[in-house]
Order: C-alpha cells, then sequence, then structure tokens
C-alpha cells in the first residue's frame, strides 16, 4: 500500500470535519477559563484523530464487504479497497490497530479524568463502529446525518473541553448546553456535508438497498433540509456569541454567510458525486476556517 493510498483509505482530507471542534473547544475553554490543559488536550488529539481514522478505513471495508454480487462493477470501480486491490486482512488489521491505541489512550485518560469520559467514550466508539458496521449500519438509515453531526460536531468538543475542566468542577447539564450552542455551527455543517454525499449517491444507495434519509424524503426535499442545516448552524453561532459564550470577534465568522449561500445554490443546481459534492467539502472548510480564525482573534484582542 502505497502512502497515497493510505490517506485515501484514511480519507485524510475530512479529517477538518473532527479537528474543526475540537479547535473550537480549546477556544471556549481558553475563553471561558483562561487555562488550557495542553497534555490531557494533546493525548485526546492523537486518540481522536487515531479513532477516527479506524471509522473511515471501518467504513470503506464493510462498503466492500458487504455489496455484493450486483455492486461487483461498484467495487472495482468507486470502492478504494477494490479501485487499489487492497488486501481485506491488511486493511482490517490497520483499523483494528488504530481503534486500539486510541482505546489505550482512551482509558488512560479515565484513569486520570474520571468516569464521565468513559461514559462519552463508550458513546463515541459505539456510534463509530454502528456507523457502518452491525446489522444495520447508521450510514444506511435516515439517522445518518444525525449521528454524524451530533458524535463529531458536539461530543468532540464536548470531551475537549471536559479534559480542560475535570478538575474544576467538572461537567453540568448548563455547560454542556452551552457547549452544543457554540458547537452548533460545526454539527450542522458535518450532517450537511452527509447529506450532501446522500443526495449524490442517491441512486448508487439504491442500488445497496441503503436507505438514507434522501430516500424517505425525495430529492428536492433533502436539498432544502441541506440548506436548512446551515442556517441553524449560523442561528446557533449567533445565539452562542449574544449570551457571551464566544468572544465577539467571532461575528466575524458571519461573512462566510455569501460563499457558503452561493455553493448552497450552485448545489441545488447539478448533484453529481464528482462534480459538486466538493462545494459540501468547501462549506465545511470555509465555515471552520472563518470561526477558528474569528474567535481566535476574538481571544487575541479580548
Amino acid at each position: 500500500m502505497t502512502w497515497q493510498t493510505f490517506l485515501e483509505l484514511v480519507e485524510i482530507k475530512a479529517k477538518i470535519a473532527s479537528i474543526w471542534p475540537f479547535l473550537l473547544g480549546l477556544i471556549f475553554v481558553q475563553a471561558n477559563l483562561g487555562r488550557i490543559d495542553w497534555a490531557t488536550s494533546g493525548w485526546f488529539f492523537l486518540a481522536m484523530v487515531l479513532f477516527n481514522m479506524a471509522v473511515d478505513i471501518n467504513d470503506n471495508f464493510q462498503d466492500y464487504r458487504r455489496a455484493g454480487t450486483q455492486a461487483a462493477d461498484w467495487k472495482k470501480r468507486t470502492n478504494i479497497i477494490g479501485v487499489h486491490g487492497l488486501s481485506m486482512r491488511l486493511v482490517g488489521g490497520l483499523m483494528v490497530t488504530f481503534a486500539g491505541v486510541a482505546a489505550v489512550i482512551g482509558l488512560g485518560l479515565v484513569w486520570m479524568t474520571g468516569w464521565p469520559l468513559l461514559t462519552m467514550g463508550i458513546f463515541c466508539f459505539a456510534v463509530g463502529y454502528a456507523y457502518a458496521g452491525g446489522p444495520r449500519p447508521l450510514s444506511s438509515t435516515p439517522t445518518g446525518e444525525f449521528f454524524a453531526g451530533f458524535t463529531m460536531g458536539y461530543m468532540i468538543m464536548l470531551i475537549t473541553v471536559y479534559l480542560n475542566i475535570y478538575n474544576r468542577g467538572g461537567l453540568s447539564w448548563s455547560l454542556a448546553g452551552r457547549v452544543f450552542l457554540a458547537a452548533g455551527v460545526a454539527v450542522m455543517a458535518i450532517a450537511a456535508l452527509l447529506l450532501a454525499n446522500n443526495i449524490c449517491d442517491e441512486g448508487e444507495d439504491r442500488q445497496l438497498a441503503r436507505r438514507t434519509i434522501v430516500y424517505y424524503l425525495g430529492k428536492q426535499r433533502s436539498l432544502w433540509l441541506f440548506a436548512g442545516f446551515y442556517i441553524v448552524g449560523y442561528v446557533l453561532l449567533i445565539l452562542s456569541i449574544w449570551r457571551g459564550d464566544l468572544p465577539r470577534w467571532s461575528y466575524l465568522a458571519l461573512i462566510s454567510i455569501l460563499p457558503v449561500a452561493q455553493n448552497i445554490r450552485r448545489f441545488f443546481q447539478r448533484q453529481v458525486k464528482r462534480e459538486t459534492f466538493i462545494l459540501a467539502v468547501r462549506n465545511l472548510a470555509i465555515l471552520a476556517l472563518t470561526t477558528v480564525i474569528a474567535e481566535a482573534l476574538g481571544l487575541w484582542f479580548g
């Protein structure tokens, strides 16, 4: 396996979807508590990236394994394992290794910080596996967008915050709610990314017997839901700034509305995986860049 193939297998380009909430968590901690625990945050970052890679490997692994003879052409031309003729044993070994190392690091952090992290970690591991594994993968149901957005956008940020406050009072329902508002733009953008993928894959999903939310809503309603995710994300961001949980400079992130809206409009016109799915990826990158820079400027200038 070449390095380039490995990066494609772990879907390295999608890692921004997990790194972004992590950075938002650090900014939230600094803005509200004034001190970041770099040691625990660093170990969590490593575990998070490893587990995220394991999840993406498992997604490709399970898709290839589940595809029947009627999808033989898809396996050879689309799935990375078939395209590059990768060994299933090698792919499975990488997946187990990455997940195992992440679990060991996670248990070490649980020992240091307490049982709330264990609860959150078990939830994330369960969703990570169930997204592509199990008798009915979440990715093939109408709940895929919800679980992906909630787990990556919110839980990563919540764990990041917890690891910086575990010895200063810990989590409360009020704080968890404040974190959700601050993470809302990431939750919605990640959900929109998954929905755009399902919209583009509507025909392929039918062939593979997947019944995503697009199957039930239809393409046109799904497109409006796609746009609605971004609107809700911006509203949650504004509410978080208004409440004082994010620096006032964070309003600068609203300059992203114009390019994001332009990309939404273009996606409404054409939904082809190789041509326009990139628009949802760009929206995620635009929102990640503008929110992190705006919130960081707020920390710097006060």
